[in-house]
């Protein structure tokens, strides 16, 4: 095998995401308007698929995060790997809403590889090399996930395509981009030949400070989850709005692409949890713009500002577990992303039965907010915090 290096691993890192977060899990967002015209799904039952992949994403978190050995971490990124292209193409193989849940919650699971697993290998990687820990270059696969997925799914649509064969080509697409994020995804053999590996110690924070982190997370979580798996669907239901979906999703992905570049920036010159606060504060405008406004381009002003902070609330929320924890990045990483699911599994289940009940999102897109916003106190206390716990630094 070649010799990795920084541009390699961050390759890896962001096919990674592709394949198994941008295909087998924000696909799903692009194709549910598709498969409810053509298959008779239901928005409570839309809501329950989405509800089941999120469950298969906490489970995987769980799963990661008592795990200590980094081989055995290694082998189960590579695992999810394959998993993630074969229940991708399973679901074009069945319309039965059992096998489809099973196969949700399976994808979900393998959504951790690019979340969860890699980024607890290349922080690792980065710090033993003598690198930078940063993971926005990363986390760019998330943007470029869904705007490669959003143009597959309208490219298909056009041809057109039926939603079988939607899935089978994203599978075929995820193959493609799970070779690099095999070969190129550093092992933890390949961290400890670093010459640097040991010049970071774990920072452990207090126990108060991981739970309020906690509890910011999950409402972080919540925020998350309604425009994210919803927004195609919300904005084809919309006036005006037909045959627009798609393209807000791809808005949404653009801006969410160099900005976890540009947050990483701003967590240098302002910290993370002041480069947090005003993340949370911006998504909290884009999540609540389309219930005051079903004008197209503040839909679409809204899919950017949340494109451009949903993803800097995870970057910068991992990249800090990382360096609290630089000896084993995933252990925090795991703790809080069991939040940010919990609060993912409850979210998709509960709007689609209010949609359901109302006929469109804009209760659950109030409940998303008021989450934001007790998220963000939550982040104005840590900040409070940590001030205190610098000012016994200084006294000490």
């Amino acid at each position: 095998m070649s010799e990795l290096t920084r541009a390699k691993v961050y390759f890896a890192g962001i096919c990674s995401i592709i394949v198994t977060a941008g295909v087998a899990r924000f696909s799903y967002s692009s194709l549910l308007p598709i498969m409810q015209s053509e298959t008779g799904l239901s928005d409570v039952m839309g809501g329950w698929l989405a509800t089941s992949n999120y469950l298969g994403y906490l489970s995987g978190v769980v799963l990661a995060a008592s795990l200590s050995n980094l081989d055995h971490k290694f082998l189960l990124y590579r695992l999810y790997l394959a998993l993630a292209v074969i229940t991708t193409a399973a679901m074009a193989l069945t319309s039965d809403l059992v096998l489809w849940s099973i196969l949700r919650y399976l994808a979900g699971i393998c959504a951790t590889a690019g979340f969860i697993l890699s980024s607890g290998l290349i922080l690792k990687w980065l710090v033993a090399h003598g690198h930078r820990g940063e993971l926005g270059i990363h986390f760019t696969g998330v943007g470029v996930s869904i705007v490669s997925v959003a143009l597959l799914v309208e490219a298909m649509t056009w041809l057109p395509a039926t939603w079988q064969e939607q899935w089978l080509t994203l599978a075929i697409m995820a193959f493609v981009f799970s070779i690099p994020a095999w070969l190129w995804m550093p092992s933890p053999e390949q961290s400890s030949n670093g010459p640097q590996q040991s010049l970071q110690a774990d920072n452990p924070p207090s126990r108060n400070f991981v739970l309020v982190m906690l509890a910011a997370y999950f409402c972080a979580g919540y925020g998350f989850v309604v425009s994210a798996t919803f927004i195609v669907d919300l904005v084809e239901g919309l006036p005006n709005m037909a045959g627009r979906g798609q393209w807000v999703f791809v808005l949404l992905g653009l801006a969410a692409t160099p900005a976890v570049l540009i947050w990483d920036l701003v967590a240098r010159k302002m910290g993370y949890l002041r480069a947090l606060l005003l993340a949370y504060l911006l998504k909290i405008v884009g999540i609540m713009l389309p219930v005051f406004s079903q004008d197209f381009y503040l839909v679409s002003l809204s899919a950017i500002l949340f494109g451009a902070t949903f993803i800097a609330c995870v970057s910068l929320v991992l990249t800090m577990a990382g360096h609290l924890f630089p000896s084993n990045p995933s252990k925090l990483m795991g703790k809080m992303t069991i939040a940010y699911s919990v609060a993912q599994i409850l979210a998709p289940a509960l709007t689609g039965v209010i949609v359901g009940a109302v006929g469109n999102y804009n209760a659950s897109l109030y409940i998303s907010g008021a989450f934001m916003l007790v998220g963000t106190a939550l982040i104005i206390v840590l900040i409070a915090m940590e001030k205190q716990r610098q000012a016994r630094l200084e006294v000490a």
